[in-house]
């Protein structure tokens, strides 16, 4: 039998989950957690072969939940299963240590799949998530901004103009021009609100 911790916040998930798990006798919920830290305190005492893991919850997080097992030299596979399919969700989970990420949408039979692959060490990831994953590695690396890019558009988000930041960092406001732009073209964007709205989007500032 496969042995199971259950970390979601909502009870009537875990409900809805631990009476799908117990009908079938390959499975066996050996607890349930609402958050990360107690899915932490409970993983040395369950010692569960596959913990199905929510990702936005309150207290500790999954991703946090599922970087810290790995830390901890955790056995255990983490199957992620959440409604959330964005970049900044799956991406993360998956460099965190995810063995598999699943939708809350899936079937019962896509479930069992993916916990039997994660079971056996075996990737599962719901068709909307690995085409983000392929979209992801397909698309041209991003080069990433300098300190002082980083500096300047932090100032512009503040709502400094070109001369104020200028000043507070004791450049030139010619300079400040020059590093905008290259942030720009580093962003894809053209002007400094959309620099702004995309450095937030990628959790730059």
């Amino acid at each position: 039998m496969i042995g199971l911790l259950i970390v979601d916040d909502h009870p009537v998930v875990r409900d809805g989950l631990r009476g799908m798990f117990i009908g079938d006798d390959r499975f066996e919920v050996l607890g349930e957690a609402g958050d990360g830290n107690e899915a932490l305190a409970l993983v040395p005492a369950v010692d569960p072969d596959v913990v199905l893991m929510d990702l936005r919850m309150p207290g500790m997080d999954g991703v946090t939940a599922i970087k810290e097992l790995r830390r901890r030299g955790s056995r255990a596979r983490v199957l992620v299963l959440t409604t959330y399919d964005t970049d900044a969700d799956v991406l993360p989970a998956i460099k965190a240590g995810a063995t598999g990420y699943l939708l809350k949408d899936a079937s019962r039979q896509e479930l069992f799949r993916a916990v039997e692959a994660a079971h056996r060490g075996e990737s599962m990831l719901s068709p909307a998530v690995a085409g983000r994953l392929m979209g992801n590695l397909r698309s041209p690396a991003k080069e990433p901004l300098s300190q002082r890019e980083l500096e300047v558009l932090t100032l512009i988000a503040r709502g400094n103009s070109n001369k104020e930041a200028a000043s507070r960092l004791f450049i030139s406001e010619a300079t400040v021009k020059t590093h905008l732009l290259h942030a720009y073209a580093k962003l894809g964007v053209r002007d400094r609100a959309a620099a702004v709205a995309v450095a937030f989007e990628r959790g730059l500032l």
